[in-house]
């Protein structure tokens, strides 16, 4: 891998971190997620948030997977929620975050959530009452369908929304045929969101028009998991920049951890831990000298 291309392809370069500093520092982030059988989303997102640096991360799951995400996630702090029959956060779950909320620096939802009757009204209540920015991934974009227009007016900042194609088209009014980046940008505009359009070549655009294009990554990150990682690491990121540096770090680093592992295990062996696992090399690739 040729490390002076690697850096030049960078959105920005991370700065090194200051000696005297604490974990305060690095950010809190709030991850919340998960459901009956689906415990390892949730998961996936926190493990590439500690490793993409943020100095705390919280991590709701709904109380019927709470010992299974704690004893997976060492570094995360898991919180249980109420749920509903199904083992799906209910929107009693917001309430019990109410502290916690103003506290955190950005705030995940989506990964395993579900598309149970409570979503809308738990997806709401936890973007509106965060201070800071939201990134709604997976399933929280289904929720986000059902919440009708004006959604974005009432959050701190504008959401970050990571929908790949399907949910690009049927979530979002999208036309998944349009020409990416046109595509990412109008949407972008019309919501009021910084819209992240996954695949190859992800798409990142601001509401004020601007657009990055995404060059790292390879098709070994084409399976189940990898929007999760990317969640996390977005997150992380944003508790220690703002959001106009975050978002398209966190695509490229994504993709640079995918490369990094594909070099190492191969396209079809690689897996998404893999990537993690590789995130702290990608990140020493673009550390400033």
């Amino acid at each position: 891998m040729d490390i002076r291309a690697v850096r030049a392809s960078a959105p920005m370069l991370l700065p090194r971190r200051a000696r005297e500093s604490s974990k305060h520092d690095y950010g809190r982030l709030l991850i919340v997620g998960g459901s009956t059988g689906y415990s390892g989303a949730p998961t996936l997102a926190s493990r590439a948030a500690v490793r993409a640096g943020a100095g705390l991360v919280y991590l709701a799951v709904p109380q019927s997977i709470y010992q299974i995400a704690a004893v997976k996630n060492d570094e995360a702090m898991v919180q249980p929620l109420k749920c509903d029959a199904a083992g799906r956060i209910s929107a009693e779950g917001a309430a019990e975050l109410e502290a916690l909320l103003p506290r955190v620096d950005a705030l995940c939802t989506g990964p395993g959530l579900g598309k149970s009757p409570d979503a809308p009204q738990l997806v709401s209540a936890l973007a509106e009452g965060a201070r800071c920015p939201v990134v709604l991934d997976a399933d929280a974009l289904w929720a986000l369908s059902q919440l009708g227009d004006g959604f974005a007016s009432r959050l701190a900042f504008p959401p970050i929304l990571t929908p790949h194609s399907g949910e690009y088209e049927r979530y979002l009014g999208g036309d998944a045929a349009a020409p990416r980046v046109y595509a990412a940008r109008s949407s972008a505009e019309r919501l009021g969101c910084i819209m992240v359009l996954k695949g190859a070549n992800t798409v990142v655009a601001f509401p004020d028009g601007s657009t990055y294009v995404n060059q790292s990554g390879n098709p070994g990150l084409a399976r189940g998991g990898s929007g999760d990682a990317l969640t996390g690491i977005m997150g992380a990121l944003l508790c220690q920049f703002p959001p106009e540096r975050a978002v398209p770090l966190a695509v490229f680093l994504h993709g640079l951890a995918g490369d990094l592992a594909a070099e190492a295990k191969g396209e079809y062996g690689m897996t998404i831990t893999d990537v993690i696992d590789f995130l702290p090399e990608a990140m020493k690739l673009i550390m400033e000298e």
